[in-house]
């Protein structure tokens, strides 16, 4: 057997060292016999399984050894009365199947079995090497990465023996893994989470929308709450959406800072779902784009430096000033431009009223951070020419959020953010008092 492969198989065992008087006796001999050893060897096993499962084809000669070693630790050595729990005995061999990788591959299974009951002991071993969602799992992360379920058969680990997977057998088993993901995301419990800030955005699928909404906590950590389906961003569907992400355990009541991009639907529901518990902080580059689209093309760079130049300024003082300037000479070109810009005008400088632009800007200005998020999930599902049905995009969509949450980052700041929370506290405090 080659040494890599013993190395894993043989617990104790130096890779490639000789063997010597005692070394090939496999682990277990000495040991007291009973059940609570085996028991004691589970976690192990679970260990060394996943392991056995990397070692593409080298894994079949260790699949068997594996097999062997836990023989020996139930019913003893071959052909010796010693060692093993009192009552097993070998009883010959039968054909089965393992997974190795994504791949099922048939192996002879070693049986053993329980005289004094006359039952069968099943291998704990062989039921690990069985576990099919280990397979999915591997399926998943393959359909996702972009190979599509037509170019499975002929990119899938060469190993001797296999079945082998079609490419209806791979989109059965992404449509398993799949749908727990689906599962997961629409029954995570949101009470855990003291969410801050709160990003939300849509991601087209075919002919439909995505509403997404991203949460960033306390601590900067960004978690995706959920999604709704929907043709445009309309007050009454995101309106059910908000409220069930409440119902969820979703908490605003210590007050959160919601960053949108100006759609109208959307406004009204944070408004109607969050009243008194929720500033929103318009997208500077969607209301900047929104002005200078009314422009002649010859205007429009020149204006887009000139509001941008007006947002970043730090104070909320010196930024109306510098954006009022500006509305003053769009008034002498395009009426239309003014009125895009003085739409929800207010709403764009809440950082700075807030008194944290400088330090949260970055990542609160725009809605880069859910806009990031679509990117990556685009990266996913861009080889999708036709979708099927609704059930189809919301099981891509929570695979897609769920595996690229992980390597998400913290927000830009995220030092800052219990400033931001005693901020928002205060200007939501004010507002209450002044509409009392």
């Amino acid at each position: 057997m080659n040494k890599s492969v013993v190395g894993i198989g043989w617990r104790g065992k130096r890779r490639g060292s000789a063997r010597g008087k005692n070394e090939g006796r496999r682990p277990g001999r000495s040991a007291p016999t009973g059940v609570v050893g085996v028991e004691q060897n589970v976690v192990e096993l679970d260990s060394r399984v996943a392991m056995i499962q990397a070692l593409i084809p080298l894994g079949l000669k260790a699949v068997n050894e594996l097999l062997q070693e836990e023989v020996v630790r139930l019913a003893g050595e071959r052909y010796s009365r010693e060692g093993g729990i009192h009552g097993y005995a070998r009883w010959g061999r039968q054909q089965g199947s393992v997974y190795l990788a994504d791949q099922k591959v048939t192996v002879p299974v070693p049986r053993v079995r329980d005289i004094r009951r006359g039952q069968e002991v099943p291998l704990s071993t062989y039921a690990g090497l069985q576990d099919a969602r280990r397979a999915d799992d591997a399926a998943l992360r393959k359909v996702l990465k972009g190979l599509s379920c037509r170019d499975y058969e002929s990119c899938v680990d060469p190993v001797a023996e296999t079945f082998g997977l079609s490419a209806s057998s791979l989109s059965r088993r992404f449509k398993r893994a799949s749908a727990k993901k689906l599962q997961e995301l629409s029954e995570r419990d949101l009470s855990k989470y003291d969410v801050v800030g709160l990003f939300m955005d849509g991601k087209t699928f075919g002919d439909d929308e995505m509403v997404i909404a991203l949460g960033v906590t306390m601590k900067g950590e960004k978690v995706v709450l959920g999604f709704v389906q929907t043709a445009t961003e309309n007050e009454l569907v995101c309106t059910q959406f908000l409220r069930g992400l409440v119902e969820r355990g979703l908490n605003v009541s210590k007050g959160v800072l919601c960053v949108i991009d100006g759609g109208k639907g959307l406004r009204k529901a944070v408004a109607k779902v969050f009243a008194g518990q929720a500033a929103v902080q318009r997208c500077h580059w969607h209301k900047r784009e929104n002005v200078v689209r009314y422009l002649p093309p010859g205007r429009q760079a020149e204006f887009r430096r000139k509001l941008q130049n007006g947002y970043q300024q730090p104070t909320y003082e010196k930024a109306k000033a510098a954006l009022k300037k500006v509305r003053g000479e769009l008034a002498t070109i395009n009426r239309s431009a003014v009125a895009s810009l003085d739409e929800g005008f207010e709403e764009t400088l809440t950082l700075h009223r807030l008194g944290l632009f400088g330090e949260l800007g970055t990542s609160f200005k725009t809605t880069n951070c859910i806009e990031n998020l679509n990117a990556l999930v685009g990266r996913r599902t861009y080889k999708i020419a036709y979708w099927r049905n609704s059930e189809q995009k919301h099981r891509w969509l929570a695979t897609a959020v769920l595996e690229i949450e992980p390597r998400l980052r913290k927000v830009r700041g995220h030092r800052h953010l219990p400033r931001l929370r005693a901020a928002l506290q205060n200007m939501l405090k004010i507002r209450r008092t002044e509409a009392a």
